[in-house]
């Protein structure tokens, strides 16, 4: 399988490079080895991950990029594709519950994704009525998904011909289209619920009240098929996936950036060259990079009707703390009051949340491994507006900002953790950019109707034929999942029938 092979002093060869190895690389790879394809990755950060990575900060292991991880068997796929399994080279932890919630008049919600759990749940702290209400809403959320699951997330398109499918008009029949806010409120009328079955719409960088109900799949892949956790770090899953992928016989370069890549005539590219000066000639390349990147490296943007928008961005505190009685399941969603005014300041005004709502992560209630004993850490995630729409002075107000969001958690119940938690770093949109992320956001593109199935920048480039593009720029989009995807997609893209080999 493996393929690259000494010609020179600074020339290799290879068949397929891939180039990112963020899961989006890594897929492929796993993908693409399968097919049997020979991979070279190759990676310009000292470890693999990409937006799903960690860091060790003084002992502490704290995950730096997403830390809500769904739908692993789309990671069975990618193991399976090279005769392995998940379990052989990953431990996954199912949580139980799925995230806490509390609200702003000191009201909570613990979510279940075991339905009688839930439902008993949601009888004590809202009633039968909502009770009855989830267990639609769920047959629901789980009808959405199971028809868009192969015709529009896991599929490549090539026109917008590609949607005329009976699950379109599934899709229709399920009032897709619609409203996601409106058509949860025609199941469960608490508005506390309705808020825990759609901010999930915000990782698509998207205002629930609204965005399309078509995805309410993300809600049905948290509050339904369940969140989990690898032990010993988001990280690992990216770690995993390098070690199967050299099992297989990838080889996989670390540290190693792409500077250019070389074209023939036609357009295809016919070889790679390194930071250091190497020309790796190759077969086809796979782009698992930002998507500005992989137009930079290209020389060419694709002519759109409408400019990419981006998604709202986010500051994330990275911290740690001793153990100290703080009610914190593993995931606890802070609500503010005006929860409706969020998405209007940060979407479309380019303002901080004035009543922010919150997400603070305690890996440690899993993993205490994570930790010295008796310790935690915790991370605390602000959406805010991207350097798009915000003319925000980060470099002059993010302590400021620091201290207010502890101060709101302090206020909300997590009383002294505004004195306890050592912040070891702050994330801010100047962060993400400073990392060369679109927008200074970590989310990528926005799930606007524009930029959703054959609408969003495909993973094919005119004029570069054996060049795809994986990643949550391209098909099908933000998160685990649709980025694991992405990989599967592009490396179909390579091995179909009418994939091009020189």
């Amino acid at each position: 399988m493996e393929t690259e092979a000494a010609t020179t002093d600074n020339e290799t060869t290879a068949d397929v490079v891939v180039v990112g190895a963020g899961l989006a690389g890594l897929s492929a790879t796993l993908h693409l080895l399968g097919a049997g394809r020979g991979v070279t990755v190759l990676e310009r950060a000292p470890e693999p991950g990409g937006r799903v990575a960690d860091r060790v900060f003084d002992g502490y292991r704290i995950d730096t990029g997403a830390s809500v991880f769904t739908m692993p068997e789309l990671l069975d796929e990618a193991f399976a594709a090279v005769g392995t399994r998940t379990d052989e080279w990953l431990t996954l932890v199912r949580l139980d519950p799925a995230y806490h919630a509390r609200f702003a008049d000191g009201s909570t919600f613990v979510v279940h994704t075991d339905p009688e759990a839930m439902e008993e749940e949601i009888r004590a702290v809202a009633g039968p009525a909502d009770a009855t209400g989830y267990r639609r809403l769920r047959r629901w959320l789980t009808e959405l998904y199971t028809t868009q699951r192969d015709r529009f997330i896991g599929a490549n398109f090539d026109s917008v011909l590609d949607l005329a499918t009976p699950e379109l008009a599934r899709l229709i029949a399920l009032g897709g289209f619609g409203r996601l806010g409106a058509k949860v409120a025609r199941f469960v009328s608490d508005e506390r619920l309705r808020r825990l079955f759609t901010f999930q719409s915000l990782y698509a960088g998207l205002d629930p009240m609204r965005a399309l109900a078509a995805y309410g799949v993300i809600a049905y892949m948290d509050t339904v098929a369940g969140v989990h956790y690898p032990k010993g770090g988001m990280g690992q899953v990216a770690r995993a996936m390098t070690a199967a992928a050299r099992a297989a016989g990838a080889t996989v370069r670390l540290g190693t950036s792409v500077e250019s890549l070389e074209r023939a005539a036609d357009g295809t590219v016919r070889a790679v060259h390194t930071g250091t000066g190497e020309r790796i000639r190759c077969e086809a390349v796979v782009l698992a990079t930002e998507l500005g990147t992989a137009y930079a490296l290209l020389g060419r943007t694709p002519r759109r009707p409408v400019r990419l928008r981006y998604s709202p961005s986010a500051v994330v505190l990275y911290g740690h703390t001793e153990r100290a009685g703080l009610e914190l399941g593993h995931h606890t969603l802070f609500f503010g009051e005006a929860w409706h005014d969020t998405f209007s300041e940060i979407v479309r005004e380019g303002r901080l949340m004035s009543d922010p709502s919150l997400l603070v992560t305690r890996p440690t209630a899993t993993d205490p491994t994570l930790a010295p004993p008796g310790e935690d850490v915790i991370t605390v995630l602000a959406p805010a507006p991207n350097l798009h729409t915000s003319r925000v002075d980060w470099p002059r107000i993010t302590d400021a900002y620091r201290d207010e969001l502890l101060h709101t958690l302090d206020k909300r119940g997590l009383h002294g953790i505004a004195e306890s938690l050592v912040v070891e770093h702050v994330a801010t949109p100047h962060t993400w950019a400073s990392e060369g992320l679109g927008a200074g956001t970590p989310f990528s593109l926005a799930h606007t109707l524009t930029q959703t199935g054959p609408f969003r920048p495909a993973n094919r480039v005119r004029g570069a034929a054996n060049v795809v593009l994986a990643g949550c720029g391209t098909t099908p989009g933000v998160g685990i999942p649709p980025v694991l995807v992405s990989g599967r997609l592009a490396a179909e893209r390579l091995t179909s029938p009418d994939s091009v080999r020189r």
